[in-house]
């Protein structure tokens, strides 16, 4: 009942649209229905005529036809386009009203969802909540107006006749429906797990298909894809079955309401209380009248569908963020200085510490180094710095106050960030450049591909800075796809630059220059570097060895050298491995 409460609330702005194709549907069904029973006076009243050779009004009746005719037409277009109308802007607002909530969940609030399960729930889930509206709310209403004003229309001839339609239609859209959402069990909600999870493993398996390839799994994974459609299909024929067996139940349903009715009604021609010519329009009146409660049955077979994928859209929507964000936030200076004072993290109550007791200061205009092998925390180092999680023990302080007194985006918009994993659109390199400053000029873009030491790839490019790089920048190489995504990070401009693995995937000599071209660029921004290789580690103010999420050494290069203690292992294995 909740979660139809939730959809209800989620239609109320289109209010207008649902009520008027209601109102279009009932007219379009009550055309429909006074066309039948017009028509069967009119055919039985012209017979009676010619036996008893007596003339008639004909010109009013057909006149009446028509225009059933006519409205029955013009109102299942009007109907259509309402309708739907109303369904594809829900849906369109839908995908924003979920965005919305969906986005400040990220990451912390998503780290137990797959990306193709998200996907999933932002296509597929919400293009089944049509069903609400056109499958379930729209039948169901017009269903309950219609029979009873049918109802009403039999008590106007007689009592028993009204009985007879109200116990039959009764039967066929209550009764009837109910047996069905019996047999459907939870062939619904199996229906849409199944898909969730086909559609998960499917984008999971697409995005790593070359690795699937060179380990030989690919053929295990279509099998199991294989075996997720076929448990799909096999719950989508249940459904079918139903479906079919539901209908010819309301057919049986409506042709025994017509005998009925022509079984109680020849008793009344006998007594006089009714014309003759009345039967046969009574008959089809009540057979065109299971219109009405057709759709029914096949409602009630996509009703756990419809709300299993509304389940699974509120499930996130209503989630709370894992970081609330304050309703106010202190100004912040041009050029904000970043302190770790005994931070630790863990990703979970019950999970282990990947950080531990972390002390680190990075003041305006100063180059900081976190180095160590992977999986020592560096990274998670810096999701802390971006508020993407907040630490389990100690503090940060950012611009001299705790980091909590600021919203996240405040935060992410003084730091520009090249991560490990940079997602670059299905579009031109230019547009992906200009993510980070929509006013960049074309001199700035240059500027910055020149200092990423990308720029001569583009200019060799037949359509330059138009060239497309295809999905998740798949046109482009591994070094390609990182010096594009340094470039993107220096536009934005950002008092602090926080450079994840920038060399990973660049020949030596090519990530000697860019490093040299960052270091010159920086001027009075700070940066944070982390990485396991060995340029740019000679300029950093200060350089701290991390493993198992501690801090094992600090200080700067040459200091750090003459020790000869796990940086001077660290720095000359890569070195030699460079």
């Amino acid at each position: 009942m909740r979660l139809l409460c939730w959809l209800l609330g989620l239609f109320r702005p289109y209010l207008g649209w649902m009520l008027g194709g209601a109102l279009l549907s009932l007219l379009t069904l009550l055309a429909n229905v006074g066309l039948m029973a017009m028509s069967g006076w009119f055919i039985a009243a012209m017979a009676v005529a010619g036996v008893a050779g007596v003339s008639m009004n004909y010109f009013t009746p057909a006149a009446v036809i028509r225009a059933c005719a006519i409205v029955r037409t013009a109102g299942r277009y009007g109907e259509r386009l309402l309708t739907h109308e109303a369904t594809l802007r829900l849906l369109t607002e839908l995908r924003v009203w979920f965005y919305t909530r969906l986005e400040p969940l990220a990451p912390a609030g998503l780290a137990g969802y797959r990306s193709g399960d998200l996907l999933s729930r932002v296509r597929a889930d919400i293009d089944t909540l049509d069903n609400f509206y056109l499958r379930l709310l729209l039948p169901g209403l017009v269903a309950l107006l219609a029979s009873l004003l049918f109802v009403l229309a039999l008590l106007l001839f007689d009592p028993w006749l009204a009985l007879i339609e109200a116990l039959t239609l009764l039967a066929a859209g209550l009764l009837l429906p109910w047996l069905v959402r019996v047999g459907v069990g939870s062939a619904g909600q199996r229906i849409t797990e199944g898909k969730a999870a086909l559609r998960s493993q499917l984008v999971t398996d697409l995005q790593g298909m070359g690795e699937l390839l060179i380990d030989g799994a690919a053929a295990r994974r279509a099998r199991e894809l294989a075996r997720l459609s076929h448990q799909i299909a096999r719950e989508q024929r249940h459904l079918s079955h139903l479906s079919g067996l539901s209908q010819g139940a309301i057919g049986l349903f409506a042709n025994l309401c017509m005998w009925l009715i022509m079984l109680t009604g020849i008793p009344l021609i006998g007594a006089g209380e009714m014309p003759p010519v009345q039967l046969s329009m009574l008959a089809l009146f009540a057979l065109a009248s299971f219109e009405a409660v057709a759709p029914l049955p096949l409602a009630f077979l996509s009703l756990d569908e419809t709300l299993g994928a509304a389940r699974r859209i509120f499930t996130i929507a209503h989630a709370g963020p894992a970081i609330q964000e304050p309703e106010q936030e202190p100004p912040m200076g041009d050029h904000p200085g970043v302190a770790f004072a005994g931070v630790s993290l863990s990703y979970r109550p019950e999970a282990p510490l990947v950080l531990r007791r972390i002390d680190l200061q990075l003041p305006p205009g100063r180059r900081l180094a976190l180095v160590g092998p992977s999986g020592s925390g560096k990274s998670s180092l810096l999701k802390l710095l971006l508020k993407f999680y907040l630490p389990s023990q100690g503090e940060i302080r950012f611009d001299g106050r705790p980091l909590r007194d600021y919203r996240g985006e405040t935060i992410r918009q003084r730091i520009a960030v090249v991560a490990q994993q940079n997602h670059l659109f299905n579009t031109s390199i230019r547009e992906n450049l200009l993510l980070a400053r929509p006013d960049a000029s074309q001199t700035d873009l240059e500027r910055a591909c020149a200092i990423a030491e990308i720029d001569t790839f583009i200019q060799a490019q037949p359509q330059g800075y138009e060239t497309l790089v295809g999905e998740t920048g798949v046109r482009l190489c591994g070094g390609q796809a990182r010096r594009l995504a340094i470039a993107r990070a220096l536009l934005k401009e950002a008092p602090i630059l926080a450079l994840d693995e920038p060399t990973e995937g660049l020949d030596p000599e090519t990530a000697r220059r860019v490093m040299e071209n960052l270091l010159a660029w920086l001027g009075p921004r700070s940066l944070l570097l982390i990485t396991h290789r060995p340029h740019g580690l000679e300029a950093m103010h200060q350089i701290l060895m991390l493993e198992d999420g501690e801090v094992r050494e600090q200080g700067d290069h040459q200091g750090l050298i003459s020790r000869q203690g796990d940086y001077f292992q660290f720095f000359h294995q890569n070195l030699w491995l460079d």
